[in-house]
């Protein structure tokens, strides 16, 4: 067998052939490699998954050293540049990209579908006054499958569609709601007339005017933004979302599970990380003594470097020129030239170069988001409307995925065994 691994226990002297494919080996083979028939065969041990691959998957490529990312084979550049993000999420859910009559019928049943239910309002204006508008997200899109407990019946593949064109219709609105419950204002209707990056901005920031119209800058970042963050691979919560949906549960409490591991500030939070840093950074003549801490291990260097680029981050490339198309309408931020100069340096110096950090998309994002007024703890909720297709995407792929089982790792048991219990009368005489 040419494309297969030898392994020799050194145990036994036995010898092993394990077949390679797609540059893996089955987790499950090497349970054969065992001291005798009466113990559990050999298992990895890998924290973090951090060379485990979890699934097959068509949705999501990404070459970290070359710094590529596509989606279902179309590079990240040109779907920012040329397509729109419902376009996207339909490539995505799909695997293809539409005709302009599936396009046309997908617009026109997400923006059908944009209305929640009124007890969904009610449930978050129960809300406290400063509940964190990620944490209403979470809960409202997890409450959302008791409004349709037809969504369990995840064998029906029409079902399944309507459930996946509910749950990208509502996001916006859920998330614009929890945005307008933190600063007690009144919660805005969508408007079906306008596009879904601009009707999410309506549903933002509407006051009394009779029409709302975002400045159309704005609305192709903010729909750019949503392309950018729209999936991922198995990332910490994509990883969650088909975890959980491995029990065969409904999309939405699966969703639910994915904005929870989102919520972490390993995973979104990010960018508000990096907005903190360089605010204390302040102005381009205290970025040198910064770099010397970031040397010394006094300082963090937060937007730069990622667990998969080992290259530029090509979202970094896009998201930078947004930044520039809405400090037009805006105004620039004074952060923009301290972020800047950081990015510079770090790119000539020799230690941020020999540890290939380059900017992420958390870099510039933050800068984007705080232009456009919204609070730090919103960041996130923004991610999360993004991400929702690849979530999606990616819940429905393992849903129709025969090899998949629900997710049961092992474990390396570490603590004491046989004890004898005692009493509490003898415990505590």
């Amino acid at each position: 067998m040419t494309d297969s691994l030898t392994v020799r226990d050194n145990r036994t002297g036995a010898e092993y052939e394990i077949p390679i494919t797609d540059g893996t080996i089955k987790a499950a083979d090497l349970g054969q490699i065992k001291l005798n028939d009466d113990e559990p065969g050999l298992a990895t041990y890998d924290p973090g998954f951090v060379n485990t691959a979890s699934c097959r998957s068509a949705i999501t490529y990404i070459d970290g050293d070359k710094g590529i990312l596509e989606y279902r084979g179309y590079p990240i550049e040109q779907l920012a540049e040329k397509s729109n993000f419902l376009e996207v999420a339909y490539l995505l859910i799909h695997g293809d990209l539409p005709s302009k009559e599936q396009y046309e019928a997908w617009v026109h049943e997400i923006t059908f579908h944009t209305f929640v239910h009124e007890n969904v309002k009610g449930f978050m204006q129960g809300f406290r006054y400063d509940a964190h508008p990620m944490g209403m997200l979470m809960a409202s899109v997890g409450a959302l499958s008791t409004f349709y407990p037809e969504s369990s019946k995840i064998a029906d593949p029409d079902n399944r569609h309507i459930q996946i064109v509910r749950m990208i219709a509502k996001m916006p609105t859920l998330g614009a709601w929890a945005f307008r419950h933190a600063q007690g204002k009144p919660y805005v209707y969508p408007d079906n007339e306008l596009s879904y990056a601009e009707n999410f901005l309506s549903m933002l920031f509407k006051m009394s005017e009779t029409k709302y119209s975002g400045d159309p800058r704005i609305v192709k970042a903010l729909d750019t933004l949503f392309i950018l963050h729209a999936d991922h691979e198995q990332n910490c919560s994509t990883n969650a979302v088909r975890s959980v949906g491995s029990s065969q549960v409904d999309p939405y409490s699966a969703v639910a599970a994915g904005i929870g591991a989102l919520f972490g500030p390993l995973h979104g939070g990010a960018n508000e990380a990096v907005l903190k840093m360089l605010r204390r950074i302040g102005t381009v003549e205290n970025i040198p003594a910064f770099i010397e801490g970031v040397k010394n291990g006094e300082e963090r260097l937060m937007g730069f470097g990622h667990r998969v680029y080992k290259n530029f981050d090509p979202r970094a490339k896009i998201i930078k020129k947004a930044c520039d198309d809405v400090f037009e309408v805006t105004g620039v931020n004074p952060l923009l030239a301290v972020a800047k100069e950081l990015e510079r340096i770090a790119l000539e110096d020799e230690y941020f170069v020999k540890r290939k950090l380059y900017p992420n998309v958390d870099f510039y994002s933050g800068l984007i988001y705080e232009a456009l007024e919204f609070p730090p703890e919103m960041f996130t909720v923004l991610f999360a409307i993004g991400r929702a297709p690849g979530w999606l995407a990616q819940w429905l792929e393992l849903v129709q995925d025969k090899e998949q089982k629900i997710a049961r790792p092992k474990q390396i048991y570490t603590g004491p065994r046989t004890l004898d219990f005692v009493p509490a009368e003898e415990r505590w005489a």
